[in-house]
């Protein structure tokens, strides 16, 4: 946009140390429009912004999540709904939550395919193949946390929006992307370690002087 390369401009490396990483996320209020999937979409219904910061991402997306109102878990059980693509794709994920500690518990085809890769999790009915069903276990108390991809079919647009609303209203997480899904087990991850500490962003850039009151009153 600016007619020249980098290089010719003098940008060849960071012009900063990064001994941090800021990681920003949008606030999303889907609870205050009734009937609305919580699937992402072109319309953006974001309302803010906010930013985690830390030394690695995987605790700066932890910031970033809770700050914007994802009540992340540090245990209990994780459900897992994926459609054909995503499931290879969820393996290394999965396993990273049952090390963490968390129950896994699957719709039947994710449950058959995780279970064909050596991962124990927990089946359950899809909705409309009858009860027990995610809705029950939600209800009761059993999910703390929900990652799901969309199959975009017939069936998801009507049992996939009633779950996810239900997860929305019972302030469940849910997490609708699998690199979402991969943050996220990071985030958690990230929190087992250690208790994420509030570092003013200034300790950050200790060398940084402010001289805008300067040239305020020149």
């Amino acid at each position: 946009m600016a007619g020249k390369t980098l290089a010719e401009v003098g940008l060849t490396e960071e012009p900063l140390p990064t001994n941090h990483v800021a990681v920003k996320e949008v606030v999303l209020p889907f609870n205050k429009f009734a009937g609305c999937d919580t699937l992402l979409g072109p319309e953006m219904r974001s309302t803010g912004e906010v930013m985690g910061i830390d030394r690695t991402f995987a605790a700066a997306y932890a910031k970033a999540s809770i700050a914007a109102g994802m009540k992340l878990p540090k245990s209990g059980k994780v459900l897992l709904t994926m459609n054909d693509k995503s499931k290879p794709e969820i393996v290394p994920i999965a396993r990273e939550l049952g090390n963490l500690g968390f129950g896994l518990v699957a719709t039947t085809g994710t449950a058959k395919f995780l279970r064909e890769q050596g991962i124990p999790c927990e089946q359950v009915l899809k909705i409309h193949e009858g009860r027990p069903n995610p809705l029950d276990l939600m209800t009761n108390g059993e999910i703390s946390l929900m990652m799901l991809t969309s199959s975009g079919d017939d069936n998801d647009r009507v049992d996939g929006k009633e779950l996810r609303r239900l997860a929305l209203s019972l302030s469940v997480p849910v997490v609708t992307t699998i690199a979402g899904a991969k943050a996220t087990s990071a985030a958690l991850s990230a929190m087992r370690e250690g208790t994420l500490e509030q570092v003013p962003i200034q300790d950050y850039f200790p060398d940084y002087y402010d001289d805008s009151i300067e040239l305020i009153f020149k």
